[in-house]
């Protein structure tokens, strides 16, 4: 099964950047995350196909603890 990726992003592909660490076990930094500033829109059932394939995909959200969180346009530290 061929999936064109491009089509499911969208038209703006401006993102957020920072350094982070892996989702599951063991948690590793080095990561680095690219966020896209506008949401990409799943149905419940495309979240559902999702779920079945792709499991333990989430952790809490992590305090920034000092780290950069950067744009095309701006670098902003919080």
């Amino acid at each position: 099964m061929l999936v064109d990726v491009d089509a499911l992003l969208p038209a703006n592909r401006a993102t957020y950047r920072y350094d982070g660490s892996l989702t599951t076990p063991p948690c590793s930094e080095g990561v680095r995350w690219f966020v896209m500033q506008t949401p990409v829109r799943l149905s419940a059932e495309q979240i559902q196909r999702f779920r079945a394939i792709i499991q333990g995909n989430n952790r809490p959200v992590q305090p920034l603890n000092g780290r950069i969180v950067a744009t095309e346009r701006m670098t902003e530290e919080r």
